[in-house]
């Protein structure tokens, strides 16, 4: 009787199961090809991409001295686990969502993209190509052609050249997406908020791109790179005043957070990054003035350095022997509360978190330095959060012609490029602060000093103009043209390391702390999630692997 109940209720059962055509294979929570909202995933695309820049651009701020890295040695610095997100991140999330979105936004007839998702794909292209470019900045080798593939578990790396060269096919596939004229499609866009000029700032970004990409390739195609961007030049298509390729930050500190990372991490409970000691020194000293955007890219918590070494423990001690020799600032640049650390510092963390200098309000949304020198572990203070990530702007693009002009004689006079470089960064600072809830602290503290920041702007310029004059040679022009530069990434450590591995520029950085502080990365080491689970995976002996456009002389006496 129980085995005929049995037979019974599983017949019915079968009948159920086949009546409701169920496919047991298919989540039906899961999004997929028919439910996927191409919007939606061109929201996480921007988002994730702007959280990709930051965990890059820390690393590349640490290495160029921009701030302070810790960690005696660069091999405990970085090691196989810490980019394990990076390439999470690049991988299982930006590039597949990518890959995902061409194909829902395709016609299922005919195979082609939609001309509603026009704007869709140009903007996700576009991204597709900073993140195949960052892969190999990075990296070196990478998977690409099979990276994405569902069928293929151990993906085999691919030459950097040739992704760099698939990354520069997307951006063309771009610039054709946004220029057609049969294109529509209006998608959310976090960068350039999706204006009437939205397309046109997204081609030029495009063109920006390629200048990048051109630059980069300079050692290994000189006359390629040459012909690329004087083409870039003649097309005038580039970034310009107004184009600047930021991601917005707000002010709502819920979950999620929706503040810019710096402030989070040192206006909650004080804290967080040290700044360092020889970026500010150049901000502050070197030039015997204050570079005006001193103000805005730090707030010192006070206007004096403690006299306590259990705070500062450097000001008992005697500078490293290689501090001596190259006449290098150490422990505190100058005594007016710029208070950070020198490069490979791995001391314990004293109780200076009220003390230390912090993030300003550019580009974190942090307070402006009026010299009101108090604490900064309170959320409501200064922008609040409000910052930027300042990917790509328009001064970049002066300074990469720069560049150019000097080391592969293309179109255009060096000094002239650096020169709207400087002015053109000094001036998107102060616009771009004075746009925040600091507007009122900037405009009183320089009203109150009778300081007219116009004055000072031009002022600095003639100063680095004589500098550049007075060079004495092409490599010492150089110099100067890469220190401006770098003196103008605050916040965008990508192209700080780009351009340290490129041209060797500022040189006589800050060394390390430590006699022999090991390999300086010309690549990092590949992640460990990517090791572990990649069968085809080979480590690298260590970190002293360059890329493929790197072809500067080996070890640390290129870049240290």
């Amino acid at each position: 009787m129980k085995k005929r109940i049995y037979s019974l209720l599983l017949a019915a059962s079968t009948l159920f199961a086949v009546s409701c055509d169920l496919d047991l294979l298919e989540n039906p929570n899961a999004v997929n090809a028919d439910t996927a909202d191409p919007s939606f995933l061109l929201n996480r695309i921007q988002l994730d991409y702007q959280s990709l820049f930051n965990t890059i651009g820390d690393d590349g701020m640490r290495l160029t001295r921009i701030i302070n890295q810790g960690s005696a040695q660069y091999e405990g610095a970085y090691t196989p686990v810490t980019t394990n997100g990076y390439w999470s991140n690049a991988y299982a999330n930006i590039l597949a969502d990518i890959q995902f979105l061409d194909g829902v936004t395709r016609n299922p007839d005919t195979g082609e993209t939609r001309t509603e998702f026009y704007r869709h794909m140009g903007i996700a292209n576009t991204i597709k190509a900073m993140v195949l470019f960052h892969l190999v900045d990075s990296y070196g080798d990478v998977p690409y052609s099979q990276a994405l593939d569902p069928n293929e578990f151990n993906p085999a790396v691919d030459s950097g050249e040739s992704v760099y060269d698939a990354a520069f096919a997307a951006l063309d596939q771009a610039k054709d997406y946004f220029t057609d004229p049969d294109g529509s499609g209006a998608p959310n866009d976090y960068y350039y908020g999706g204006g009437s000029s939205f397309r046109t700032q997204w081609v030029r970004l495009v063109n920006t791109l390629k200048l990048r990409y051109y630059l980069n390739r300079k050692l290994v195609d000189p006359s390629g790179s040459t012909s690329g961007i004087n083409a870039l030049i003649a097309e005038d298509n580039m970034l310009k005043e107004g184009d600047d390729f930021v991601f917005q930050f707000g002010t709502t500190a819920a979950d999620p957070d929706s503040r810019h990372p710096r402030f989070a991490g040192q206006y909650t409970s004080g804290g967080g990054d040290y700044q360092s000691t020889y970026y500010m020194w150049h901000l502050t000293e070197a030039k015997g003035f204050d570079d005006p955007r001193a103000r805005f890219y730090f707030y010192r918590q006070v206007l004096v350095n403690s006299t306590n070494p259990d705070e500062i423990e450097c000001i008992t001690q005697l500078p490293p022997a290689q501090y001596l020799v190259g006449g290098f600032i150490y422990c505190l640049p100058g005594e007016r509360g710029y208070w950070g650390r020198d490069h490979l510092d791995p001391d314990g963390i004293p109780p200076d978190g009220l003390k230390r200098t912090a993030w300003g309000v550019y580009p974190a949304g942090g307070r402006f330095d009026d010299d009101s020198a108090s604490p900064v572990n309170n959320p409501s203070l200064g922008a609040q959060g409000a910052g930027i990530h300042p990917i790509m702007l328009a001064s970049y693009v002066d300074f990469m012609l720069a560049e150019a002009a000097l080391t592969l004689g293309t179109s255009g006079d060096a000094k002239a490029y650096m020169l709207d470089g400087i002015k053109k960064h000094m001036n998107f600072v102060i616009d771009w602060s004075l746009g925040t809830s600091q507007a009122g602290v900037i405009t009183s503290f320089f009203s109150d000093e009778e300081i007219d920041l116009d004055e000072e702007v031009a002022s600095y310029l003639e100063y680095v103009s004589d500098e550049y004059d007075a060079a004495a040679s092409a490599d010492d022009r150089m110099d100067i043209i890469g220190r401006e530069y770098w003196l103008s990434l605050f916040g965008s450590g990508i192209e700080a390391f780009n351009l340290y591995r490129r041209t060797g520029k500022p040189d006589n950085m800050q060394p390390g702390l430590e006699p022999n502080p090991g390999t300086f990365p010309r690549s990092f080491f590949y992640p460990n999630n990517y090791m572990v689970t990649n069968n085809k995976a080979v480590q690298k002996a260590d970190q002293s692997v360059q890329v493929f456009w790197d072809t500067n002389p080996a070890g640390n006496a290129w870049v240290y």
